[in-house]
């Protein structure tokens, strides 16, 4: 036990020197902290890639009008090389141009409702169906419906019951929260899930898998389309996503409408009693084939050291959003402060040792697509799997996707050597809420792309505010939702960040 206390110790001793050791212009962190924080465009970037661009699922024109406008931005500022990146081939474009559902009998009432993406609508008309509810939980009882499901809306059967809230949708870190987070230990195994979410996990694949043979048989038998509903999307908040598949070769799906989890109820409460519900609907969608390429932004601010220039520190986010609202929060959020950072710095007319690098991605919302293909196109030796020559002269990568929340510190994914290195970094901004520097790991967006193939890549710790309860994926996810003083914090730390790491004699050091 002692000589545990002992390594402790000296492993804590270590860590505080190499933290005064790292050295930070501070008369520069006050220069980016003064135009950050007191001359931000950062709202007037979010407004033009929320509201004047709408939507920006990929493929879509909505996606090209931000692309488009963040590229005009960048060479505006005076970054160097501006540019929409193909990353390959990914599939069709899709958008929805006219969407209208109601019931009309037993009485007429309309639906909060969206199509998926991805999905046929019909045909340019106003159609009147019946709902044809199937009360099935198996996959093997559809074929007592076959020969039944032309020209109907189609129903499975739930009875999930709507639960008050009690707690606030918005939510920050609280400071014993942030300390728990801070003092983790490595973990060298994951957690095995436990009884209770197995189960779980084997209810939604039943689920998914009947709902995927019900609209195989609905669109073979000439069903008008297939409702759906998420147990979360209650209070007029839909969680809506994809509705099937986007590759080239792959017909048109079925029309799939989300519709508020109330109103799903509702009609399932009614076909079960046996009354009979007609409705309307009037769905229009098209598809773009005529490009099939993924595209991401990129832009740089070259470097000016004679033996560093070469090197590349990058920080980015993803610009593709879902179809149902304007992706404020994901991640209109993420890609207005990282535009913003390039700003920050271009305005400052900073003078890098190395290049500091831009990227807007796309795709992510269907698997970190645009990331991972830079990484393979740009970064990774195919027979090792991790980087090459190109990928070892990335110093760092540093992204943001969790939302309008303000940075409270940062994820090391394990990579322990950094924490003095960030911890230093960090503390000009102890007075903005951000000084927690966690070994956790964290995933689901495009740092895991760097990562994967040994580059440090880092996303930084955001509180919650409603993401998780009211935007992400949502109908909701609009400007309004958007918390400008955050969106100024954050910016204004991710070009302190990037702006350290391009100066510094060495790069980050690697996880080991």
């Amino acid at each position: 036990m002692k000589r545990l206390l002992t390594v402790i110790i000296l492993v804590s001793i270590s860590f505080g020197l190499k933290a005064q050791e790292e050295k930070i212009d501070l008369e520069m962190v006050k220069k980016i902290r003064q135009e950050g924080l007191n001359n931000s465009k950062v709202m007037d970037i979010a407004f033009n890639i929320t509201d004047v661009s709408g939507p920006r699922l990929q493929g879509s024109p909505g996606f090209m009008r931000a692309a488009n406008y963040a590229k005009g931005k960048l060479t505006e500022w005076g970054a160097a090389d501006a540019r929409l990146e193909a990353w390959g081939e990914f599939g069709k474009g899709w958008e929805l141009q006219k969407s209208y559902l109601a019931m009309k009998t037993p009485y007429y009432r309309p639906l909060i409702a969206y199509p998926k993406t991805w999905t046929a609508g019909t045909k340019g008309k106003l159609k009147e169906a019946e709902i044809f509810l199937i009360d099935e939980t198996d996959t093997t009882a559809l074929e007592n419906y076959k020969g039944k499901l032309k020209d109907k809306i189609i129903l499975l059967y739930k009875s999930d019951k709507i639960t008050p809230s009690f707690k606030a949708d918005a939510t920050r870190y609280t400071d014993e929260e942030l300390e728990k987070m801070a003092n983790d230990a490595p973990t060298a195994n994951r957690a095995q899930p436990d009884t209770a979410f197995r189960a779980m996990m084997q209810a939604m694949r039943r689920s998914t898998l009947l709902s995927t043979k019900t609209k195989e048989m609905a669109k073979k038998e000439g069903a008008i389309g297939l409702l759906s509903m998420s147990p979360r999307g209650k209070d007029g908040t839909l969680f809506v996503s994809g509705g099937g598949s986007y590759k080239a070769s792959d017909p048109e799906n079925l029309l799939d409408i989300m519709i508020a989890a109330e109103d799903y109820l509702s009609l399932c409460r009614l076909a079960k009693a046996g009354i009979q519900i007609k409705m309307e609907v009037d769905v229009k969608t098209k598809f773009f084939t005529q490009d099939l390429q993924g595209y991401n932004v990129l832009a740089e601010i070259k470097g000016t050291d004679p033996v560093l220039k070469d090197e590349v520190v990058m920080m980015g986010a993803h610009l593709d959003s879902w179809q149902s609202a304007t992706g404020a929060t994901d991640n209109a959020a993420g890609s207005a402060v990282m535009l913003e950072a390039m700003r920050i710095l271009k305005a400052l007319n900073v003078q890098p040792r190395r290049t500091i690098r831009i990227a807007l991605w796309s795709a992510e919302e269907q698997g970190l697509h645009g990331s991972r293909n830079y990484v393979k196109n740009h970064l990774t030796d195919p027979a090792t799997k991790k980087s090459n020559a190109e990928g070892d002269k990335i110093a760092a990568y540093f992204n943001i996707d969790n939302g309008t929340g303000k940075v409270r510190g940062i994820y090391l994914q394990g990579n322990e050597e950094c924490r003095p290195i960030f911890t230093k970094w960090f503390e000009p901004f102890h007075d903005l809420g951000a000084k927690t520097v966690t070994i956790r790991n964290t995933g689901g967006t495009d740092h895991l792309a760097f990562v994967g193939v040994g580059i440090p890549g880092f996303q930084f710790i955001q509180d919650e505010i409603e993401y998780s309860t009211r935007t992400h994926h949502t109908n909701m996810d609009s400007y309004d939702h958007l918390q400008a003083d955050d969106l100024k914090q954050i910016s204004t730390i991710v070009a302190s960040f990037v702006y350290n790491a391009a100066m510094r004699d060495q790069k980050l050091p690697r996880k080991k």
